[in-house]
This record gives C-alpha cells, structure tokens and sequence, in this order.
C-alpha cells in the first residue's frame, strides 16, 4: 500500500526511469559448465542491455557470438584472458563461476588451492576497473571464496559489503524441489528458507518454516536435511 502510495507520489518521469533501469553485466568464466548457461540467462535477461563474456579459454569469443544472436535487447561481446579489463569496463554487475568444479576425490581444500586464486585475480581486476559494481561470488568453496574477495577489495580501499555477495541460491532451489517431490508437490508453488553457508553442515534448511505448511517424520526430516546439505556430493558422485 505505502509503495504504491510513493510511486504514485513521484512525478512520471522518475516512475517511468526506474521501470527502464538497465544494467552492464559481465560473467567471468563464460566459457564453463555454469557459465555458459548463465551467460545465456543474462542474455535473455529484459535488465540486461550489454554483456561481457570473460573467460581464458579460446573459444569464448564464439560463445558470446552465439549468443548475440539472441533476440533480446542487449549486445554480447566475448574477451579472453588477455582482456579481463575491457570485459569489465563500465560494469553494474558481475557474476563469477570461473574455476574448476569440485571433482570426485576432490575436497574443499583441493579446491580452495585452485579457486582461491582464480577469484582473487579477477576481484582485484574488478576493484580496479569497476570498484563500484555489484559482485556475485560462485566460484566454490563460496564459505572461502566470498571473504577472500573482500579482503582484495578491502585492500584496494573499495570494500562494500552491501555489494558483494555469496551465490548460495542452488541450496534453495535443491530444497523446494527435495521438499515438494517427498510430497507430489509443484516445486515451483513450494517455498523453503535455507541459511547458513554453502557447504555440508553449514546449510541449514529451515523445513519448519516450508510453504505450504508441511510436517515431517524426524527420519524424515533428517533424510531430507542431509540430502540438502549434501547435494553437491550427490552431483559429483553421479558424474564419477
């Protein structure tokens, strides 16, 4: 009601401005097996009116021609690893899944001595050439890779927490669909809190606050919290 009572109050102008608000985005590690399906996604995006393909594969550039050809509002140009800089000249937004996937046999750690560093190259790249824009950490271990970047942007003297993020959404999409298939549920009309981390014991779903309102065994529920928390694993084990 109050939204509707200030929009109302605000001269068209600004109405109409707001609703046409674009962004300048850039996914680094476009080239990958998130990347690309998110590169796509961004593409597809209304918000979205010009997009950056980021990634030290070769073939990159022929990702983001491919999806210039889209047709949506917004260009899609392609860089490689040379060209970190002008992927993210202007930047509103970007978007980091670059790194290796978690394999079998690998652990956290394994993965954080690779990541790590990936991350931190191509933040201080941000702090540099975009220090005010919004910056969306994917690249796993998040519980990691999220505080490394903010000492790079603390270090840089542009350090915004209001701006830097931890993707952890997949939690929340693996619970709505765990929840709403225990109960022949449309996971699309369920809806289940998840906070805490991105890593094993550090998920925590609130399966209390699940809606509609769902109740469970406790063996139920147990099964369900760690098949959450340990989704990841599930993926890996099924790709070995």
């Amino acid at each position: 009601m109050l939204s509707a009572v200030r929009a109302a109050s605000r001269p068209a102008s600004a109405v109409a401005q707001q609703q046409r608000r674009s962004f300048r985005c850039s996914v680094l590690g476009a080239a990958g097996g998130i990347g690309q399906p998110l590169s796509l996604l961004m593409k597809l995006n209304p918000r979205v009116t010009s997009l950056t393909c980021y990634d030290v594969a070769p073939f990159v550039p022929g990702v983001a021609v491919d999806l210039s050809h889209i047709n949506t509002n917004s260009t899609c140009v392609g860089y490689g690893k040379d060209d970190l800089k002008k992927a993210l000249d202007g930047c509103d937004v970007v978007v980091i899944p670059a790194g290796v996937p978690r394999k079998p046999g690998m652990t956290r750690d394994d993965l954080f001595n690779i990541n790590a560093g990936i991350v931190r190259t191509l933040v201080e790249g941000c702090a540099d050439v975009c220090p005010n824009a919004c910056i969306l950490i994917i690249s796993n271990p998040v519980n990691s890779t999220v505080p490394i970047a903010s000492e790079v942007l603390k270090n840089k003297g542009v350090y915004n927490p209001k701006k830097l993020f931890g993707v952890t959404t997949l939690d929340v999409v693996r619970a709505r669909t765990f929840v709403a298939n225990a109960r022949n549920r449309d996971p699309a009309l369920v809806s289940v809190p998840v906070v805490g981390g991105h890593a094993g014991t550090t998920i925590v779903p609130l399966l209390s606050q699940a809606q509609p309102h769902t109740t469970f065994s406790d063996e139920e529920r147990d099964a369900l919290t760690h098949r959450i928390m340990f989704g990841g694993d599930e993926v890996v084990k099924a790709k070995d």
